[in-house]
């Protein structure tokens, strides 16, 4: 056994010093360098003593590697499968994060029940009747999910030894510890010692490891950044704990994309799959109220409908207003100035409010058409029709700009009963037969004389 040793670890970043010292030169802040005592073992826990020796990675041409796709493991969650790109990759690792009480454990166990493999659910936070409380409320039955209260990961590797799962999860990544690393779970040392075990098992034999991960105040997971760098994929599932939607993003993915989005509606018998996201953006009052607007934006390769509300009014004290919710105050202030001088609207006087509904936040700059009609529409207090969708970029010279992908958008408008789409009229619509009438606008003078 190595010799007992310590270390000073920073607990912002995660870097490691020889010595203590006030000021991690890494980030740069103070006061958090912590010394914590390491002890390594030479024999690595999880590995099969079944065959004796390991065989020997060589290196191979790169023409010479098979190319063929690797073969998914469906979930059987649309939302989840289309995150990840189609589906689990066989031993990937995974790491999903969200505030305390989003619903982070409730959504992979409601998975591990679905999973028709065999599935082994480690928990560190809750007891066995606790989990089988949840799985009642979910009402989903499973043979083939295995439940483990367990922390130590020695006692993990000795488990799935017996029982060969095809999918492993673990809740949390925070509560494992190892008795080769002499330190508190939860520690730098002990989260990466413990990722590491738990990523060599998962390539050597190609079961995928699914972790829950603890975020901090600032809303970035708990731990060394490099257990970000270390896992295939890292998942954020967010929302507000007072709404009942909620969103899953992907912040890293190594086998597919990373603009994908899932929507799940928290139920009281769990997370319900939200196949057609523009329900809950685009608000049901029946009433047309002055200063909405609907705009067709893409998440990943899904088409959305979103409602934009603009409120538009005096300004009560000396500076105007400018508030945004999720909407990048920086182009609303451009767009307010392109208002005020290519287009002659005097706003630079008036608070100006600006929100997305369903509390999705949004970096399209293809929703600019919308932000420009219902601020226009707020400012001159009428309406504009709930059939009308917009799509287009603004310039700075204010003359309205193409975007891509238009005809996915027009089509998804089409099918949600839009009947009228403004875009550029530089755009190329491939689109023929389309019952939905396409306005094409140059600039923002056009805009204005088609809705008011």
């Amino acid at each position: 056994m190595a010799k007992v040793k310590t270390t000073f670890f920073c607990q912002n970043c995660g870097s490691q010093f020889a010595k203590w010292q006030g000021q991690c030169t890494s980030c740069k802040q103070w006061n958090t360098i912590v010394e914590e005592v390491i002890q390594k073992e030479v024999k690595a826990n999880w590995q099969k003593q079944e065959k004796g020796v390991s065989r020997v990675s060589k290196p191979t041409l790169i023409h010479e590697i098979s190319s063929a796709t690797e073969k998914r493991l469906p979930t059987s969650d649309q939302e989840l499968d289309r995150v990840l790109g189609g589906g689990i990759v066989p031993g990937s690792l995974i790491l999903l994060g969200g505030e305390p009480g989003i619903g982070k454990s409730t959504l992979l166990l409601q998975i591990s029940l679905k999973l028709p493999y065999k599935t082994l659910y480690v928990s560190g936070e809750e007891s066995q009747k606790q989990i089988k409380m949840r799985a009642e409320r979910i009402s989903q039955k499973n043979s083939n999910c295995f439940v483990l209260t367990e922390t130590k990961t020695q006692n993990i590797f000795k488990q799935i030894g017996e029982i060969q799962p095809d999918i492993v999860i673990i809740d949390s990544i925070q509560t494992l510890h190892s008795d080769y690393i002499e330190s508190s779970a939860g520690s730098i040392s002990q989260i990466r010692e413990c990722t590491t075990e738990l990523i060599k098992f998962a390539k050597e034999s190609g079961t995928p490891v699914l972790l829950i991960g603890h975020i901090t105040k600032d809303g970035n997971i708990a731990g060394p950044k490099i257990l970000e760098h270390m896992v295939d994929t890292v998942l954020q599932f967010e929302g507000d704990r007072n709404h009942v939607y909620r969103i899953l993003r992907s912040l890293k993915n190594r086998f597919g994309s990373t603009s994908e989005l899932g929507i799940y509606e928290m139920l009281s018998d769990g997370l319900r799959e939200v196949s057609n996201p523009s329900e809950i953006l685009i608000s049901k009052n029946a009433d047309e109220l002055s200063g909405t607007a609907i705009a067709a934006t893409l998440e990943g390769a899904r088409p959305l409908m979103i409602e934009i509300q603009a409120l538009v009014s005096t300004a009560v004290y000396g500076t105007p207003q400018r508030s945004t919710t999720g909407y990048n105050a920086k182009r609303l202030n451009m767009l307010l100035a392109v208002l005020e001088k290519r287009a002659g609207f005097k706003l630079a006087a008036k608070d100006v409010f600006l929100n997305i509904t369903g509390g999705i936040s949004i970096d399209d700059t293809a929703i600019d058409l919308a932000v420009i009609a219902a601020i226009l529409s707020s400012n001159e207090d009428e309406e504009i029709s709930k059939t009308n969708c917009f799509a287009a970029e603004i310039g700075l010279a204010g003359e309205i700009r193409p975007i891509n992908r238009i005809d996915q958008r027009i089509l998804e408008a089409e099918k949600l009963g839009f009947t009228r789409f403004f875009t550029s009229k530089h755009n190329k619509i491939s689109l023929k037969n389309t019952k939905i009438e396409i306005v094409l606008v140059s600039k923002i003078e056009d805009l204005v004389s088609h809705l008011f």
